[in-house]
């Protein structure tokens, strides 16, 4: 993985993807003490970066193999990611989403003209129903993370992070990023390596199902002991990818953590503040650079704020402990 297959992702979704601002707000300053600047990846189409990454991985293929479709495992940024580009290269997709996905992320992924296959996370192997049936059909399997094509799309957040805090004059921050497995850190940790060497990407994730943090303090791949048990289900994965993880560790900053409970403290600040509508796991980056603030140096930080497809009753909780 280099910058050049970023950039030629980022010429491929020409057109194609939006390229979201960086937003700011006073109230949100004086919380954290420093500037804090959001990019709303909840503003991209699907609701989440994740298209960025379908885009690439869809595009990429050659004609023949794309018009066999495509498969694809996800709780739900991913799978509407996928189902979306698969929709407008004209190809079919399957994806395979865990049965307690939200409602709203099964229903969407449906709405864009997937077939949803849905599973037990806690007693199913979603890498052995996706390998099954994608040898059974034909299909091209489109991994979560852990595909060269999907780090390239999302580092495409990068390039235009970079661009962006070049323009208002930041040149040195971390830069947070909601993290599962990985991909949207890997691609945007060497997108800034290339464009915006002294921001400096850094993994946040939810307590308790903190392996990319854990990989990076002890050099090696750590494991989540559960794949269930919070707010955030968009970041949840079992350990950093294979790909994902060595990029990780040579450009990323220390990992961050936080609790459910500020991620829906973030959502009902970026609501009221910013107007954004923001799901947990898509929250966390922003509860870090607000609620973190000891552990980052500088007069500005950037924060992901990396999807948007939460449920009704899960953002009223929010607003209504938080509002």
């Amino acid at each position: 993985m280099n910058i050049d297959a970023i950039l030629a992702a980022a010429a491929r979704a020409e057109g194609h993807i939006r390229k979201t601002p960086l937003l700011s707000s006073p109230f949100l300053d004086a919380i954290a003490g420093r500037r804090v600047f959001i990019k709303p990846e909840c503003l991209q189409h699907t609701g989440s970066f994740k298209a960025r990454g379908g885009w690439a991985a869809v595009s990429a293929l050659p004609p023949e193999q794309r018009a066999m479709g495509v498969i694809a495992f996800s709780s739900g940024n991913h799978a509407q990611g996928v189902a979306h580009a698969a929709r407008e290269h004209g190809t079919t997709a399957v994806i395979i989403m865990p049965a307690d996905a939200p409602r709203l992320k099964i229903d969407n992924t449906r709405a864009l003209g997937a077939e949803v296959v849905l599973y037990d996370r806690a007693t199913e192997d979603r890498d052995e129903i996706g390998a099954r049936l994608a040898a059974e059909r034909g299909l091209t399997l489109i991994k979560p993370y852990d595909d060269p094509q999907v780090i390239a799309g999302q580092g495409t957040a990068g390039l235009e992070i970079a661009e962006q805090a070049g323009a208002l004059g930041i040149t040195t921050a971390d830069v947070l990023v909601c993290c599962g497995g990985g991909g949207l850190t890997s691609g945007i940790a060497l997108a800034l390596a290339a464009k915006a060497p002294g921001l400096r990407a850094r993994p946040v994730e939810p307590e308790g199902f903190d392996d990319v943090k854990r990989s990076l303090e002890t050099g090696q791949i750590q494991r989540n002991a559960a794949l269930s048990g919070s707010l955030c289900d968009a970041i949840i994965t079992p350990s950093p990818g294979h790909l994902t993880f060595p990029i990780m560790a040579r450009l990323c900053g220390p990992g961050l953590s936080v609790t459910d409970d500020l991620a829906l403290h973030a959502m009902a600040l970026a609501f009221q503040r910013l107007k954004l509508v923001l799901e947990p796991g898509g929250a966390v980056a922003l509860a870090a650079a607000l609620f973190l603030p000891g552990e980052m140096q500088g007069d500005a930080v950037i924060a992901m704020a990396s999807g948007g497809n939460v449920d009704a009753d899960v953002f009223a909780l929010a607003l209504s402990r938080h509002g």
